[in-house]
């Protein structure tokens, strides 16, 4: 017999209604020592008549609330109104021709530990037909593809850098672009990423961070000379590939049935030694790993 589900009745009314409430509420906050105008660029020729960070603004309100262009430069003529700040509105083809060129700045947290960056790619169709009628009538032209290389912070799941590149690019050369995107003054501890990235380029621009790489070597790597970064970690790695490939695979994810069902950190997990890491999603209760999780 099928148990009665259970009833949940509404007792703190007053609570209740508040949250409603407040679901509606938007607060706008406007910082009136943001460059609004345009600065000097060293350059020939006349200086643009507003900042980057206006032109953001402009395209935050169109976005947030769904409005063409010129609705859009309405609503934050008036907030700058609310706002008692006298700053002039760009034109809506301004704002048009600016965004094509616009360098969004995404402000982050900075970490105080150090940031455990989790690096890889995934491909973006740009041009092509769907996938039912190419897998039913074929393709009549070429797809065209491109590739969004992402650095994810382990502890926050927050994207921290990204790089948007040719089918055709691997994830090795991006790698240098990536980092450079976190703060010289900001700690990167850690470099987490698959065999691609397994390169000389790759060890020097993480060791240039003084961050730890943690990275599988390929199935055919040999040992680098001792005036290489990272080349005492890999000759352990190389060492001990065969045991890797058998248990994690050629990509460091595990895939027999005695790997998956051990207890794994949700960072990294050290089993047992050095530099040989794997990512996951299950925490150990014995981890040591130093990792955050």
């Amino acid at each position: 017999m099928k148990p009665a589900p259970q009833k949940y009745r509404t007792t703190n009314w007053k609570t209740y209604n508040e949250a409603l409430k407040a679901r509606g509420s938007m607060l706008i906050w406007l910082d009136p020592t943001m460059k609004w105008h345009g600065q000097a660029s060293g350059k020939r020729g006349r200086s643009q008549t507003f900042s980057d960070e206006a032109i953001q603004l402009c395209l935050s309100i169109k976005c947030l609330f769904n409005l063409p262009l010129r609705q859009a430069m309405g609503m934050t003529q008036s907030l700058l109104h609310l706002a008692g700040l006298d700053w002039p509105v760009p034109d809506y083809s301004t704002v048009r021709r600016r965004q094509k060129t616009l360098q969004v700045a995404i402000g982050a947290v900075p970490t105080t530990t150090g940031v455990h960056l989790l690096v890889d790619s995934t491909g973006i169709k740009m041009l092509g037909e769907g996938e039912w009628k190419t897998k039913k009538h074929g393709a009549d032209y070429r797809r065209q593809w491109r590739k969004v290389h992402l650095g994810i912070d382990a502890a926050t799941l927050e994207i921290r850098t990204m790089e948007v590149a040719d089918n055709s690019v691997g994830d090795a050369p991006v790698l240098p672009a990536l980092l450079s995107q976190i703060p010289a003054d900001e700690r990167i501890a850690s470099v987490n990423g698959d065999g691609a990235y397994d390169t000389k380029d790759c060890h020097e621009a993480i060791g240039s961070r003084a961050a730890q790489a943690i990275i599988p070597t390929r199935k055919n790597s040999k040992p680098w000379k001792a005036n290489c970064c990272g080349a005492d970690a890999r000759k352990t790695s190389c060492g001990r590939q065969k045991g890797w490939d058998g248990q994690y695979g050629k990509d460091g994810a595990a895939t027999t049935g005695a790997a998956l069902s051990k207890p794994r950190c949700a960072a990294s997990s050290c089993w047992a030694n050095g530099s040989l890491h794997a990512t996951s999603t299950v925490r150990s209760p014995n981890c040591r790993c130093g990792l955050p999780c």
